[in-house]
C-alpha cells in the first residue's frame, strides 16, 4: 500500500482536527453550550449528562425531559422613610403534560429579614409557617408525595434562597407570594434601594462529593463548598434568549422634598402623587431577571435627615432604630497621613467584558489618586495569583506608569481562586505611621465565603479592606460582609459611567479619618441589647445605624467613638417617631450576630437561632417557611417530574468566557486544558510515525 504526501497531510489534519476537538471538549469540563445543545436536541438524556445552560431534573419512576415550569415575577415595593416591605410574587405555570415540581435559586437583598409565605392555587391561599429547617423540608416532601398542592423557602446564603413549589397541575399556574422588610442604605446624602434579580454564576473550589439527593445545582457539591449543588442554579446561554420576565413598581413616601430621584441601570417611569408620594414602573413593564435594579433618590439640602429615631412597643418590649449623622467637624481637615495601598483586581472569566473595564477604569483613577509619599501595589488573580511588583513602592509617576500599562494589559479568564491574593494583600502586619487600605475590585462571584471571611479576620492586622463590586449582579452579601469583618466600606458600580462619580466619593472616604471604637449609650434603660455589636467603623458621609430591644426608652442616646485620634461624643435628645416592623428588624440583626459568633459551639448556635427565628417567624440557615394544602390534588398513579429552573446569566457576563476553556462547570482551572492540549501534540507525533511506517512498509 502506497500513502503520498498529499494523502499524508489530509490525514494528518483530520487527526490533530479530532484530537483538538477532543481535548477542547474535555478542558472544558464545563462546555456549556456543548451540554445544552445536547440537552436540547433529544429526549431521554441522563441527569449527569445535562450540564450547564440546560435543565437539570429528576424525575419520579422516569428519566426523560419535560418542558419545564415557566416564571414570571411581579415585585412591589412600599417605602416609608427608612424602611422597604416587598412583597415578590412569584408565578409557577406548567406547560407540560404531566404534573411538575419548580425549584427556583434566587437572590433578596442580605439585609432582608423573610416572614410571610402565601400558597395561591385558584382561589385558595394557603399561609405558610415557619418551621426548624428539617421539619419544614420533611413537611414539604411528605405534602409532594401525597400529591399535595405545597411550597418551601429556604435560605441558603443571607443573600440566596430557594423556592419550591409541589405538584403544578399540567397547563395551570401556581402562585407563591414571599414579603420580606429591610432598611435602606444612606450614604453621602443619598438613599438606595437595590432588589437583585439573579445569582450569578460561582466559582466552586475543592474536591467534588456525591451529591446530595434533593441538589438541584449545575455541579456537585464539594468538600469546601457543602452546600454547592444549592447555590448554582442552572444557567441559560444568552444566545436561546432571556426568560424570567421580572415587572417592579415603587410606591415610594420618603417624607422630605427629593433634588434627585433615578434608577441608574433601567428605564423608569415616575409618577408624583399628591401627598408627597412617588410611584416608580419599569418603563418597559418587565424586564428579564438578569441584573440588580437600584433606586437612588436624594433629599433637598435643607431638608437631608442628621437624626432619625423609630420606636415600636411589642411583645412587652420596647425596639427601637437609631441612624446619626455625624457632624463634620475640624478633625476631618487634618493633614493628609501617608499611606500604602493595595489593589486586588479579580480577573476571571466572570469579570470577562464590561466588568474588567468598570475595574481598570477605577483603578486607574485610584492609582492616578497617589501621592509619592504614599506606597501601593497592584494583585491580580484568576486561576493564579500575580502582582506588578515584587513588594509595595512608592506611587512616583515612573511606577504609577509602569502598573497602568500591567493593568491595561491584563484580560479575564480561568477560575476565582481569591484565597491566595487575599493572604498575600492581608499579611496581618502591624504598621506604625502609614495608614494601610486594601482595595478589593471583584464581582464576588465565589461560595466559598465562610473560608475567606475566616482569612480576612485572621489576617488583617491594622489594614482595612475596601471592597468594589463590579458588573450587574455582584455577590453582594460576601462583598459587605468582607468589608465589615475588613473594617472598611463596599462601594458598587454598575456601570462604566459611574466610575468617576462612584470612586470620588470613596477617595473622600480613603482620605480621611475613620470614626473608630464607636459606642453607644442609653442611661436609665438598665439592660438593653444594641445591634450589631460592636459598631463598625464609619467613614466620611456614613452614619450611625443601630437597633436595640430594652424594657423602656432614654431621655438621650450617647455617642462615642475616637475620630482622629482624639475622643468623640455626640448626644441625641430622643424624640422617637412610631415605627413598624422594628421588631423583626432586630431580631434579623440578632440572628446574624449568632450566626457570626465563633467560640460558641455549632449546635448553640443553631438552637439559638431557632429560638429568635421562631419567635419573630424569620425564614433563617436553620428555619423556613412552608405551605402545604389540606387537599391531595395530584391523581394516584400520576408520575411528578422536579425541574431546576434555569437562571439568566448577568448582564454584560460573557457566557464562553465563565463556562469554558478558562473555567469550566466546577472552577476547572486553565491548566488542565493545557495539560490536554499537551495530549494533542503527542498524538500528532504518534500520528506522524504511523504514517511514515505505513510508507516504508509499502
Amino acid at each position: 500500500m502506497t500513502i503520498d504526501t498529499r494523502s499524508r497531510m489530509r490525514l494528518l489534519a483530520f487527526a490533530i482536527t479530532v484530537l483538538v476537538a477532543g481535548a477542547l471538549s474535555s478542558a472544558g469540563a464545563g462546555d456549556a453550550a456543548g451540554a445544552a445543545r445536547m440537552a436540547t436536541a433529544r429526549e431521554g438524556v441522563r441527569p449527569r449528562d445535562v450540564g450547564e445552560g440546560a435543565l437539570l431534573w429528576r424525575t419520579a419512576g422516569q428519566d426523560t425531559l419535560a418542558p419545564a415550569p415557566t416564571l414570571r415575577t411581579d415585585v412591589a415595593i412600599t417605602i416609608t422613610g427608612f424602611i422597604a416591605r416587598v412583597t415578590v410574587h412569584q408565578e409557577f405555570s406548567n406547560p407540560s403534560r404531566d404534573w411538575a415540581e419548580g425549584v427556583y435559586v434566587f437572590p433578596l437583598p442580605e439585609t432582608a429579614a423573610v416572614d410571610h409565605l402565601r400558597l395561591r392555587v385558584g382561589e385558595r391561599i394557603i399561609e405558610g409557617v415557619v418551621r426548624e429547617r428539617a421539619a419544614a423540608k420533611a413537611s414539604y416532601d411528605a405534602a409532594k408525595q401525597q400529591g399535595k398542592h405545597a411550597s418551601l423557602v429556604e435560605q441558603e446564603r443571607p443573600n440566596v434562597f430557594t423556592t419550591s413549589v409541589a405538584n403544578i397541575p399540567p397547563g395551570a399556574p401556581i402562585v407563591v407570594e414571599i414579603e420580606y422588610q429591610h432598611t435602606l442604605a444612606y450614604d453621602a446624602g443619598q438613599f438606595r434601594l437595590r432588589f437583585p434579580m439573579v445569582v450569578g454564576p460561582r466559582f466552586i473550589p475543592g474536591t467534588a462529593d456525591p451529591t446530595p439527593p434533593d441538589a438541584s445545582g449545575r455541579g456537585p457539591s464539594t468538600d469546601q463548598v457543602p452546600d454547592a449543588a444549592r447555590i448554582t442554579p442552572p444557567v441559560r446561554d444568552p444566545a436561546r434568549g432571556a426568560i424570567n420576565p421580572v415587572s417592579i413598581r415603587v410606591l415610594l413616601a420618603p417624607g422630605v422634598p427629593l433634588s434627585r430621584l433615578e434608577a441608574p441601570y433601567h428605564a423608569i417611569n415616575t409618577t408624583r402623587l399628591g401627598d408627597g408620594r412617588y410611584e416608580i414602573a419599569l418603563a418597559d413593564g418587565t424586564v428579564p431577571a438578569n441584573r440588580d435594579f437600584e433606586l437612588m433618590w436624594e433629599p433637598a439640602a435643607a431638608a437631608a435627615p442628621t437624626t432619625a429615631l423609630f420606636t415600636e412597643a411589642t411583645g412587652g418590649d420596647v425596639f427601637a432604630w437609631l441612624m446619626v449623622l455625624p457632624p463634620n467637624g475640624p478633625a476631618l481637615d487634618s493633614a493628609r497621613v501617608a499611606r500604602e495601598v493595595i489593589f486586588i483586581l479579580d480577573t476571571s472569566g466572570s469579570m470577562h467584558g464590561a466588568s474588567l473595564e468598570q475595574a481598570k477604569a477605577a483603578l486607574a483613577l485610584a492609582v492616578g489618586r497617589l501621592t509619592p509619599e504614599d506606597r501601593f501595589n497592584v494583585i491580580q488573580f484568576n486561576s493564579v495569583t500575580d502582582a506588578v511588583f515584587a513588594e509595595p513602592r512608592a506611587a512616583t509617576p515612573g511606577n504609577q506608569a509602569v502598573a497602568l500599562r500591567y493593568v491595561n494589559a491584563l484580560r479575564a479568564s480561568g477560575g476565582t481562586v481569591m484565597l491566595p491574593a487575599l493572604t498575600r494583600a492581608l499579611d496581618g502586619q502591624e504598621y506604625q505611621g502609614r495608614l494601610r487600605q486594601v482595595i478589593f475590585l471583584t464581582d464576588g462571584g465565589v461560595g466559598n465565603e465562610a473560608e475567606l471571611f475566616a482569612a480576612i479576620r485572621e489576617r488583617l492586622g491594622q489594614s482595612r479592606l475596601f471592597t468594589i463590586g463590579i458588573g450587574s449582579a455582584p455577590n453582594s452579601h460576601f462583598m459587605r460582609q468582607a468589608a465589615r469583618y475588613g473594617r472598611g466600606t463596599f462601594t458598587y458600580i454598575g456601570s462604566t459611567t459611574e466610575v468617576g462619580a462612584k470612586m470620588e466619593a470613596l477617595f473622600r472616604k480613603l482620605e480621611a479619618p475613620a470614626l473608630t471604637d464607636l459606642r453607644v449609650e442609653l442611661p436609665g434603660v438598665g439592660e438593653a441589647e444594641i445591634l450589631p455589636d460592636p459598631i463598625p467603623d464609619l467613614y466620611l458621609g456614613e452614619p450611625v445605624v443601630v437597633a436595640w430591644r430594652a424594657a423602656s426608652l432614654p431621655a438621650h442616646v450617647t455617642l462615642r467613638g475616637t475620630l482622629a485620634g482624639a475622643e468623640w461624643q455626640h448626644v441625641v435628645p430622643v424624640q422617637p417617631e412610631a415605627g413598624t416592623g422594628l421588631a423583626v428588624h432586630w431580631a434579623r440583626k440578632k440572628i446574624a450576630a449568632l450566626l457570626d459568633q465563633r467560640q460558641a459551639s455549632p449546635d448553640a448556635v443553631r438552637l439559638a437561632v431557632i429560638d429568635v427565628a421562631l419567635k419573630y417567624h424569620l425564614v433563617s440557615p436553620h428555619t423556613s417557611l412552608v405551605a402545604v394544602d389540606v387537599t391531595p390534588a395530584r391523581p394516584d398513579g400520576a408520575d411528578l417530574r422536579t425541574h431546576a429552573l434555569e437562571t439568566n446569566l448577568p448582564e454584560g457576563w460573557d457566557y464562553a468566557a465563565v463556562f469554558g476553556l478558562g473555567q469550566g462547570a466546577t472552577g476547572a482551572p486553565l491548566h488542565v486544558a493545557l495539560g490536554l492540549i499537551a495530549l494533542v501534540f503527542g498524538g500528532v507525533a504518534y500520528v506522524l510515525l504511523r504514517l511514515e511506517l505505513v510508507r516504508r512498509a509499502a
